[in-house]
């Protein structure tokens, strides 16, 4: 999966912008909300075929012992940018594509 560069902070936003491609706030928010969902499961996803590589079948709670490569792994993930920031930014930059179900297709 492919990382991009994403501010990692939070962003004040005027809705009146960001509402403007769907003409409605509350259909920007579900593009946004579907399309967060989407690479939180493909991140998630990612970080559990990773970390499955440490997996030990014969492991019990008192015998599991801190990996470094385990816990830089999870580091790495914690330090990217959420995920409905990343959905913002490509809606703001027009990376995404969308359609309205029930609406006529011209």
């Amino acid at each position: 999966m492919e990382k991009k560069k994403v501010a990692s902070n939070t962003i004040t936003r005027d809705v009146k912008y960001l509402a403007e491609p769907t003409g409605n706030i509350y259909e920007t928010v579900v593009i946004l909300s579907k399309r967060a969902n989407q690479i939180a499961l493909a991140e998630k996803k990612e970080l559990t075929k990773k970390l499955e590589d440490f997996r030990n079948d014969r492991d019990t709670m008192e015998e599991v012992f801190e990996n470094k490569e385990q816990i830089e792994i999870s580091k790495y993930y914690e330090r990217q940018p959420k995920p409905d920031l990343v959905a913002i930014a490509e809606f703001e930059n027009g990376e995404l594509t969308y359609r309205m179900a029930g609406k006529d297709e011209e």
